[in-house]
């Protein structure tokens, strides 16, 4: 039955059928072939797999996300950075990433990150005399560093399917978030210095000051939201409701970007993408289902360990198995199909949950920058108007040192849970 189910999930998906249709379609299959099992299991794991508490916090994230995304937020964002880090060689491609860092803390979506920066930082920097396939490529890059830093979708899901702490998953995503962030501005710094491209001039201190004033209702956001998860307050579930209070408040009254009459739109919006992800989720149910019920885990898990029992073979192979998934895969699909397969190997093989977890996304991210799935690539050609062909040579260093980071993160695991252990 296991090779029935991978088969027909395949031959779904090399006919581009939408993912979650293909894992609901071939698990439904094998039930049906599986005459011991009434098909009512279908309707039951669908609902019972959505049914939870902390699975609220997806749309309310999203949501969030999407209110500071209209409430002028990433232009405050972008205004900031520029007077911390314009005035270097490649200035507006560093501005770009630092931004995606900050707004990585208030989206949790990459795709939002690669679309809220990269619609004003892409034509700035195409203006200022940056070629336009390394300005796309390097907001695609940025993006990816959306589902690192929480709030993060991603590590949601992983923390519901994988049984672990999404606080402690929060907290541990902080570090190796940053660390990538600064490992694609060292990359931007030396192509930047190597082609010319200018600085910008440098700002004064009342220049940052004023810069940092206009945006700091952003940067509190994720300091309140972590804070009060980390600190006992609230809950992550509470903390995503947090979230869109404050955005509602921020975007409303204080910068009075958003109008009632745009609400519609976002709430519609964010509705869309949080149904996406959630039929994702109970489809991909099901097929956890049958994957337990035939104990393939536990069979792959065996294998792997009769291969190699050495933790440093095992990761690596997972590694390269996440690497391979991400690229055909969107993210939030491969997290839900993959968790289950992956976890209990990566606990054979001693490692901490919590790390696995972000090692697991961070890896998974590359793939948003990768064709034939890339949706950070997408997102930011369409911005740019430039064919997806003319990015990919421009977007290969920054693929490099992202598999670099992740195998740094893989290897030297404090650096995630640094501050856990404090």
């Amino acid at each position: 039955m296991a090779w029935l189910l991978f088969g027909l999930l395949l031959m779904l998906f090399l006919i581009n059928v939408p993912v979650a249709v293909a894992l609901g379609l071939a698990s439904m299959i094998v039930l049906m072939v599986q005459d011991n099992v009434p098909l009512m299991v279908i309707v039951q794991k669908m609902f019972t797999s959505t049914d939870s508490f902390t699975l609220m916090a997806v749309p309310f994230f999203i949501l969030a996300g999407k209110l500071m995304e209209s409430g002028g937020i990433s232009r405050r964002l972008i205004n900031f950075s520029s007077t911390l880090v314009g005035s270097l060689h490649g200035g507006l491609a560093m501005v770009s990433i630092v931004t995606c860092m900050f707004f990585a803390a208030i989206s949790g979506s990459a795709a939002a990150t690669t679309a809220a920066v990269g619609s004003i930082l892409i034509p700035a920097m195409v203006k200022r005399g940056y070629d336009k396939s390394f300005s796309t490529a390097i907001q695609a890059a940025g993006g990816t560093i959306g589902v690192m830093i929480p709030p993060s979708v991603p590590l949601i899901l992983f923390g519901v399917i994988a049984g672990a702490s999404i606080g402690d998953l929060f907290i541990a995503g902080i570090i190796p978030g940053v660390f990538v962030g600064m490992s694609l501005i060292l990359v931007a710094y030396f192509i930047s210095r190597k082609r010319g491209y200018g600085k910008e001039e440098k700002s004064s201190i009342k220049e940052v000051a004023l810069a940092f004033r206009s945006a700091i209702l952003a940067i509190l956001m994720p300091v309140i939201i972590l804070g009060g998860i980390y600190g006992g307050i609230f809950t992550p579930t509470e903390g995503s409701v947090v979230a869109v209070v404050y955005g509602l408040i921020v975007g409303l009254l204080i910068y009075r970007e958003i109008k009632w009459k745009d609400l519609p739109e976002i709430f519609i919006s964010s509705a869309i993408t949080s149904s996406v992800i959630l039929f994702i989720i109970s489809c991909a149910s099901i097929f956890g289902f049958l994957l337990t019920r035939e104990q393939i885990p536990a069979q792959i898990s065996e294998g792997m360990l009769g291969i190699t029992s050495n933790a440093i073979m095992i990761l690596i192979i997972i590694n390269v198995i996440l690497l391979i998934v991400g690229t055909f895969l969107e993210t939030s699909a491969a997290i839900v199909i993959m968790a289950p397969i992956l976890v209990p190997i990566a606990s054979a093989a001693g490692m901490d949950l919590v790390h696995f977890g972000v090692i697991m996304v961070v890896n998974l991210a590359i793939g948003m920058i990768t064709p034939p799935v890339g949706i950070n690539l997408f997102v930011a050609s369409n911005i740019a108007k430039i064919r997806l062909e003319h990015i990919v040579r421009a977007i290969m260093p920054f693929i490099i040192v992202l598999i670099i980071d992740v195998l740094i993160l893989s290897f030297m695991p404090s650096i995630s849970l640094f501050l856990l252990d404090k």
